[in-house]
């Protein structure tokens, strides 16, 4: 365990932490988005308790909570958590961070920031990546003072599922058969797999492929704000998107706005912008060979 400045003290997450956490994630991610017009990520305690719930029970992610040492009133409250995606090799991701609004501007996403960095160097990972609210400048500072770069500007998007066939496209259920062909198409886009996420998704049932005549070019874990996909052309993930047979998962998907064609084919069907999010990275990264959509956490 760390002591920390601030009355602080830095734990691993519990289980029995969900609700304190998810109720913290809750408020903080909404008092923010609030102040700057814009609809929470977790607009309700029931999605926070829910998301803290899945992540504490998950053994392919590490959970730091702050707790309040200080003074008897307060002691052993909880009141901040941060998360690290361990599931790839390569890349860890980081997220969400939470804050109990009358703990922030105190020093304690820093030291929740740091705690997972120093996790993710002794893990041996040789990157790290992060998903920031453009509107929000003060974790922009934050994260860039902790030696985070500016990769690229992500387009959250939402709307009614595009009912349109893409020819030469497919799309069906992903199965453990396919992950062997779905790691490939990764590598060759990002330079590395991220197969257990796969796996997970696959168990869950939200993993979906997407082939070219017989041959698998991409797939998605999930079609959600918490989910990325990988293609090695446009078509593949035009295909994916439009498989979607309901809204997109949570605030939606996440497009990268450089991607001209991707984005305009999204506009011109009726999705609407969210909110611009910005990718920032440690350590090593390889420049995309091919299409994708990232999820939240990277």
């Amino acid at each position: 365990m760390v002591q920390t400045e601030h009355t602080l003290r830095l734990r691993p997450g519990r289980i029995d932490d969900a609700d304190k956490v998810g109720k913290i994630i809750f408020e903080a991610f909404s008092a923010i988005a609030d102040k700057h017009g814009f609809p929470s990520d977790f607009p309700s305690v029931d999605i926070g308790r829910s998301l803290a719930s899945s992540f504490l029970s998950n053994p392919g992610l590490y959970s730091v909570v702050a707790e309040d040492s200080g003074s008897d009133n307060d002691k052993g409250m909880v009141v901040g958590s941060n998360f690290l995606d361990e599931r790839s090799n390569i890349v860890a991701g980081i997220g969400p961070i939470a804050v109990d609004p009358k703990y922030q501007n105190k020093g304690v996403g820093r030291q929740l920031m740091i705690n997972v960095m120093e996790r993710a160097k002794n893990k041996n990972f040789p990157a790290i990546r992060l998903l920031q609210a453009s509107y929000h400048n003060r974790s922009l500072a934050l994260y860039a003072s902790l030696r985070f770069e500016v990769r690229e500007p992500i387009s959250n998007m939402q709307g009614k599922p595009i009912q349109q066939v893409i020819p030469g496209r497919s799309v069906r259920t992903a199965t453990e058969s396919d992950v062997e062909s779905c790691n490939a198409v990764c590598i060759a886009v990002h330079g590395h797999d991220r197969n257990d996420e796969l796996r997970d998704s696959i168990k869950q049932g939200s993993a979906k492929v997407v082939l070219h005549g017989d041959r698998i070019t991409g797939y998605t874990s999930g079609l959600a704000y918490f989910n990325h996909s990988v293609g090695l052309a446009n078509d593949d993930l035009k295909a994916l998107i439009a498989s979607a047979t309901d809204c997109y998962g949570g605030p939606g998907i996440l497009i990268p706005t450089r991607n001209t064609q991707l984005f305009h084919w999204c506009l011109a069907n009726g999705l609407t912008l969210v909110q611009q999010l910005i990718l920032m990275t440690v350590g090593i990264y390889n420049e995309p060979a091919g299409s994708y959509m990232p999820s939240v956490l990277y």
